[in-house]
């Protein structure tokens, strides 16, 4: 069960980074598909989802947010990523803010990555 929800929670979290890319794209392109509903629909069930796969998977190996201090530091990523994706995609009022939000955006999500397949804590280790 475990490494099917693992598997399931990697996948989401590919969906979510793919699905942030595209809409930066986008919206640098001003394309008119970001206004199709199921744009504005499906990257919120994706990360709906995330959650809920990252929630089973800490009651399935008995880790916790601000018990565990890796799990910690992969939930503040997680809060970090999706203020990254909302500075780039709504928050910037220039080229350069959404850039950032990009290249922050793609940071945390590493950096969530190294701490997960380390399950060792970098910033409050």
């Amino acid at each position: 069960m475990y490494t099917g929800i693992k598997h399931f929670h990697l996948l989401l979290i590919g969906l979510s980074v793919g699905l942030f890319l595209i809409r930066f794209i986008l919206s640098e392109m001003k394309s008119p598909i970001l206004q199709k509903k199921w744009l504005k629909i499906l990257p919120h069930l994706v990360d709906t989802l995330l959650i809920v796969s990252a929630v089973t998977l800490c009651v399935l190996i008995e880790q916790y947010p601000f018990v565990n201090a890796w799990v910690t530091e992969k939930l503040l990523a997680l809060l970090l990523y999706v203020f990254m994706v909302t500075l780039a995609l709504k928050m910037a009022r220039t080229v350069f803010m959404k850039y950032i939000g990009l290249l922050g955006a793609i940071s945390w999500v590493a950096f969530a990555g190294m701490v997960a397949v380390s399950k060792q804590p970098i910033l409050f280790g």
